[in-house]
This record gives C-alpha cells, structure tokens and sequence, in this order.
C-alpha cells in the first residue's frame, strides 16, 4: 500500500518499535524508518509534494528519480546545516561554563534573587520570554546546563527545572511572532503582528501555568536524578559548588556566553522588523554599516559562536596557572554534541521522508469536509501534522495554509487571530521520536527514551489542551469583532 497513513504507521512502528522493543540505538532505528518509509513512498507522490512545495516542474521530477540513499542523505544533511553549529557550540559553552564556575555563581545569584523553593519558576518564565526572539534549540542549548547546576545545588527537582525549560521555550516557539511559525502564520491568515504578539503571550502565560503544576506532579512521581554525562560530570560540578566566591568569575562575566547570544539574536530581529529602505537609520554610511554589523553577529550560528568564544576565554581565564589546557575540554563537549547532532539529524531524515509521502496534503484532504467549529478544527489539524512529521513549524505552516481560505469566507463569530493561537497550540501535540527537538532535550537532559516519553510529551500535550480551553473561552468571551 502507498497512502501515506498507512506509511507513517509503519515508520511509527519502525522507530518506536526499534528503540524500545529492540533496544536500538536511536540513530540506527530513525535511519532505519526514514529508509522504510522512503522505500515506500511511490515516485508520483514525492513528484506531487516538491510540486505543492512550489518546486519548478524540473526540479521536482529531478528529485522523485533521486536514490533513497541520496534522498534521505539529503534530508539529513538539511538538519545538520541547520542544527550542527549550534549544537556544537552549545555544547562548548555548557561545558565551559560548569567547568569555569560561571554557571555555578549564576545560580548563587538566582538563589539570592529567588530562594530554592521558587527556582523551578524563574526558569519556566525566563525560558518563555528567551524563547519569543530566539530559537527553540537555542533556549534549550543555554539553559539545560543551568538546569543541571541548579539541580546539583539544591540536590532535588532536577526532571521539575528540565520540563520548566521545555515548557517555556516550547510555548513562546509556537505562539509568539518573531518566531518562524507563528510569523509565518500571521501573514498567511492575516493578524496583526502586534496583536498576535499579545495574544500569544497572554494565551503562553496560561499554558506555562499548566505545564509547570503537571511538572510539580512528574517530578515527584518519577523523580529523575542528575546523571553523569561528558559534558557534566558530576564529581567536577560537585567540585566547583564547593568553592568560595572568591574563586568564582564574577556574574557579570559569567552570563555573557549566554547573553551575547541572547542579545544580538534580539537586535537582529527588532532591526529586521523596523528596518526598511527609506528609514533614516539605514540611509547614513554610518548607519547602513551598524546595522549590517548586528546582522552578521545575529546570524544565530554566528551568534552562538560568539558566545562559545567568550566562554573559552573565560574558561582559560580560570585556568590560568594551571597546566590543563582547553583542549581536553573542547575534545570532551564535542564528543558529547556530535552525538546529539547525529541523533537529531537522523530524525530530520526520518520526518523529512515523512513530509514526501504527502502525509499533510492526505490529511488536508480527510478534514477538508469536517463539520465542526473552526478553533478546535484548527487545533486537530495542527495536532495530527505536528504528530504525523515532527516539525512545530510544519505543523503551523500547513494547517494555516488549509485554514487561512475557509477562515477568510467562513461568516466567523470571532477575530482569526483566535484560529491561529489554536494552530499554535494543536502544534505542541505530540512530540515523539521524528522530532529533532525531542532529542535534543532527551539527550542534552541525560534521560532516557522512555523517560522522556512518559514526561515530556504529555507535558506539551496538558499545555496544548490548556491552551485550546483558554481560547475558546477567551473568543466566547472576547470575540474582536
């Protein structure tokens, strides 16, 4: 058979089949199904999908004659463009900043300003508002090792701040502009950026709240302890807690490599939304040449590289005097990144092998017809692309594009910006294995494939829910019309 539910079960069964029935490696068991699933996938429907795509005719045709070998190559080297560096240098900055004491004297500090029994929410709220310019991978690459030395500090609650960071980046990825999706999104259904921007917020404030009482509940039903890993050992994080602040990097040093990141992503993105031809800001030489240097410092790859510097150079600022040098570090951080980025390319392989079977348009197809009201339509539709391929922004491309023409000539009893926070929301179900950032929080937070399965997936699917709820009421309430 080729329909394309009948593929994606196989490579559900596959993937999931092969990791926690066979004990596969990851890597090898998404290989595997991205492999099955394009053995499957007839020449016609990859054809159709580069052509839905908007692919030129001959490119399209070019690409249904590629090898499966070639094919799933592709798609894997397509994740490692996009993930690769960032991993990579994500890597370098966690291990540099626990073995240099900065994330040891950044949690002093955030103890101080909040006291360990509300810890677990400076997280969840920080992580939120992070994750509104920045990128999803990126909030989780900078704050997991925070997590993991807060953790160690107050000896407790470990799994409660990893799903705290989850729940935050999570929601701001797929609600609030200048995210991709939800950029995206906006234009397709025509809302004003600025009041999506609010909504989002106000709707993510209230999914956030969700999700971190249902990470108090997980955490004390299956508490997870702080495992060893290379790039966080746990004798050298217990080594640094105990030293005096006098033999730590002050704080101010010690969250740049998170916030020279963090800040020229921010004015990047400010800059690219106000910054059109005729401003005055970019018709001076001197303007024109400032604005093209944030640009190339915001450049995220650039961008978190800078911050891998940084934390080196604080690293070995540290380690002055001593005759270790950086490089057992660097060695040490890499082999840890390389394997997440392996892991997280293979699941792009597999989701992208997923995409050519034409599994969105299928579905766009069995709900085109389906009677019902709008919002929860919108949060289904969203929800079975986000579960069927892995990708939040996939899921938000694609069900906005089904809705955005029944949204313009339905006669709606409410504002569309409605439709698209239930598309953002219905995108946070269901993260599992064909998800690149499932393995990226699986593998940089050290739990297990069925750890995260049983604690992450449904704390994203308690926040969608959450969400749908708030919606409805608030367009009941609040129509905008």
């Amino acid at each position: 058979m080729t329909d394309p539910l009948f593929i994606l079960a196989a490579g559900v069964l596959i993937v999931v089949g092969g990791i926690i029935g066979l004990k596969l490696h990851p890597f090898l068991a998404l290989l595997l199904g991205a492999f099955v699933v394009a053995l499957m996938t007839p020449a016609t429907a990859i054809e159709q999908f580069a052509l839905a795509k908007g692919t030129a005719p001959a490119a399209a045709a070019a690409l249904a004659k590629k090898g499966i070998g070639e094919r799933i190559a592709t798609e894997f080297g397509n994740t490692c463009g996009k993930i690769g560096i960032l991993i990579a240098m994500a890597a370098i900055i966690g291990k540099s900043m626990l073995e240099s004491g900065a994330a040891e004297r950044i949690i002093r500090s955030m103890l101080r300003l909040t006291g360990i029994e509300k810890a677990p929410i400076a997280f969840l709220v920080g992580s939120f508002f992070v994750g509104i310019p920045v990128f999803f991978d990126t909030v989780i690459f900078l704050m997991v090792p925070l997590a993991k030395a807060m953790a160690l500090r107050i000896g407790k609650n470990y799994l409660l701040l990893v799903l705290c960071v989850m729940a935050g980046a999570a929601m701001a990825n797929s609600l609030v502009p200048p995210a991709p999706g939800p950029l995206f999104l906006v234009g397709e259904m025509r809302i004003p950026i600025g009041m999506m921007m609010i909504g989002g917020t106000i709707v993510g404030l209230f999914t956030i709240t969700s999700g971190y009482f249902f990470s108090v509940w997980a955490n004390r039903k299956w508490p997870i302890p702080l495992r060893d890993s290379l790039d966080a050992r746990l004798d050298d994080i217990k080594a640094i807690a105990a030293k005096d602040n006098a033999n730590l990097p002050p704080l101010g040093l010690s969250l740049l490599p998170v916030l020279i990141p963090l800040v020229f992503i921010c004015v990047d993105t400010a800059l690219g939304a106000m910054t059109t031809p005729g401003v005055p800001l970019t018709d001076s030489a001197l303007g024109s040449k400032l604005v093209s240097l944030v640009r190339f410092f915001g450049d995220k790859n650039i961008a978190i590289v800078t911050g891998g510097i940084v934390a080196l150079l604080i690293l070995a600022r540290q380690k002055r005097g001593s005759k270790e040098g950086l490089t057992a570090f660097v060695q040490t951080a890499l082999m840890s990144g390389g394997g997440i980025i392996l892991i997280t390319a293979a699941g792009g392989a597999f989701g992208g092998m997923l995409q050519q079977t034409g599994i969105s348009s299928r579905i766009a197809d069995l709900t085109s017809a389906y009677q019902m009201a709008l919002i929860p339509l919108a949060f289904l539709i969203a929800a079975v692309v986000r579960t069927a391929q892995g990708s939040a922004t996939v899921a938000l491309i694609t069900a906005s594009g089904i809705l955005s023409g029944m949204a313009g000539s339905a006669n709606l009893g409410f504002h569309p910006l409605y439709l698209g926070l239930a598309i953002g929301c219905g995108s946070k179900l269901m993260p599992w294995m064909n998800d690149s950032g499932f393995w990226i929080i699986c593998k940089l937070s050290n739990l297990t494939e069925q750890e995260a399965l049983k604690t992450i997936s449904p704390l994203l699917v308690v926040m969608g829910l959450t969400g749908l709820v708030i919606i409805l009421i608030a367009a009941r309430l609040f129509p905008l019309v």
